[in-house]
């Protein structure tokens, strides 16, 4: 039986149906609440501390840690901030 590869790739089947930048879009937004829920895991700040920190709500932390809301760039600035990260983006 041949290893060839039968059909598209999942970035070209993506595209062929018009969705890439969307699916590609989300994930990137759920590896970011990942991380960040990682790292107040990892440095022991609750939801709850970690909306004093930011002087917002609990249910705004949920939204920064919610893949499926937008969230400002300085929110997530913020956060990634107070968890001893940084936000990077970059072109390609």
């Amino acid at each position: 039986m041949s290893k060839k590869n039968l059909g598209s790739s999942i970035d070209q089947f993506l595209k062929e149906e018009k969705i890439f930048e969307e699916a590609q879009a989300q994930a990137i937004k759920e590896v970011v609440a990942w991380q960040l829920a990682k790292a107040m895991k990892k440095k022991k700040i609750s939801k709850t501390r970690m909306a004093a920190l930011l002087r917002t709500s609990r249910s705004q932390v949920d939204r920064i840690l919610d893949p499926k809301c937008d969230i400002t760039l300085s929110s997530l600035q913020r956060a990634a901030a107070l968890v001893g990260q940084r936000v990077l983006i970059e072109l390609v």
